[in-house]
């Protein structure tokens, strides 16, 4: 993104000035293509660093020319700003002007899903709102992750810690280490410190002194090859219980087969420390035949049915998410009613519980899911 506003900034003809200021705006841009800090803060790292005087006004000034590079909301400093400039490029009609208001009178409502009272306040029917609001969801609240964040590469390219594979009925695990590369004590180095121990009473005070310096540094090598085959082993046998735990849905991959597992049951299973089990199961993912997953994805908690059953949290947040994405929303489902349609459907769970798992699933409050 930076550079694409550096190279568009540059068609621009600025003076030598106007174009230190440009890059020392661009360059304080998030990767979502928002400008967080203040314009004075800038122009006092312009006075410090570059011993150049500039007025918020003239920073303000430069800050409306970044807006209308691309991408489009580029250079906003809030997200109703970074909406507006969008629809500022929109051709005009009754929808993008009714949404530029919404915008910029009603923002807090808007976000708030107050609907009721925006077409109170307006007295605007609600086939007028609705096409405003079709407008504005319409809109890129990150115009920066158009031009490819690094963070959003980087997560395209997990490197799989585990491949698990299932074939004919079985399941194998095996470790990757094909960025590990083989480790071993340099053979020369290794024949040199050798031959200085064969003729101990041949060399000099020098040479023994050297001769411990080498010993040292062996037997540190050894250590951390023995270190590495020691975490390799541990995550093998971490995975390996985890497979049998779970073997049914590394089987099936399907998530129904997903059984109540929780750090507890790995540690018994393998021998070590629950906090050993956590720091494995937090950074690393494993490959199977449909995806990429990673491990904390296998952990969840036991819910029981009316029958005593012990099953996983995971499949009542698959039926949570089921009978959200299947609701009315105009009168989306509250969290007493989600309650109500599991313990009708044999699970034992709380409404406090279900807000939990909801929010787990980065689903909003009815109130906020509502549509017109």
């Amino acid at each position: 993104m930076s550079d694409s506003l550096q190279e568009q900034i540059g068609l621009l003809n600025l003076n030598a000035q106007r174009q230190l200021i440009a890059e020392y705006i661009i360059g304080n841009l998030d990767e979502n293509g928002y400008l967080q800090r203040d314009l004075q803060s800038i122009s006092d790292d312009l006075l410090f660093q570059q011993q150049m005087e500039v007025s918020p006004l003239q920073m303000e000034d430069m800050l409306y020319e970044i807006q209308e590079l691309e991408p489009a909301g580029v250079g906003a400093r809030n997200l109703r700003e970074c909406l507006l400039l969008q629809l500022e490029r929109y051709e005009s009609s009754s929808a993008v002007e009714l949404a530029k208001n919404i915008l910029f009178h009603y923002f807090e409502e808007f976000s708030r899903k107050h609907y009721d009272k925006i077409l109170r306040q307006m007295n605007i029917g609600e086939d007028e709102l609705r096409d405003a609001i079709d407008e504005i969801v319409s809109l890129n609240p990150k115009p920066g992750n158009a031009l490819g964040g690094t963070m959003q590469v980087a997560m395209n390219n997990i490197t799989p810690d585990f491949l698990v594979d299932s074939y004919n009925g079985e399941v194998s695990v095996q470790l990757n280490t094909s960025n590990v590369p083989l480790l071993q004590i340099n053979r020369s180095f290794s024949e040199m410190l050798k031959g200085y121990n064969e003729n101990k009473e041949s060399v000099s005070n020098d040479d023994k002194r050297a001769i411990l310096f080498m010993k040292q540094k062996v037997d540190s090598a050894k250590w951390f090859i023995d270190a590495v085959k020691q975490r390799q082993n541990t995550l093998q046998r971490t995975m390996e219980a985890i497979v049998s735990l779970q073997y049914d849905f590394f089987l099936t991959e399907d998530e129904t087969q997903l059984k109540p597992m929780i750090l507890k049951d790995v540690a018994e299973r393998t021998g070590f420390d629950i906090s050993t089990i956590s720091r494995v199961s937090n950074s690393k993912y494993v490959q199977t035949n449909t995806g990429v997953y990673p491990l904390k994805f296998f952990f969840s908690e036991a819910i029981q049915t009316h029958s005593g059953e012990d099953i996983s949290s995971r499949e009542v947040k698959l039926i949570l998410k089921e009978s959200i994405d299947n609701e009315n929303p105009i009168k989306p489902l509250t969290d007493e009613q989600l309650t109500r349609i599991l313990n009708e459907r044999g699970y034992l769970i709380a409404r406090r519980t279900v807000a939990k798992y909801r929010e787990q699933l980065n689903i909003p409050v009815a109130r906020l899911r509502k549509k017109i």
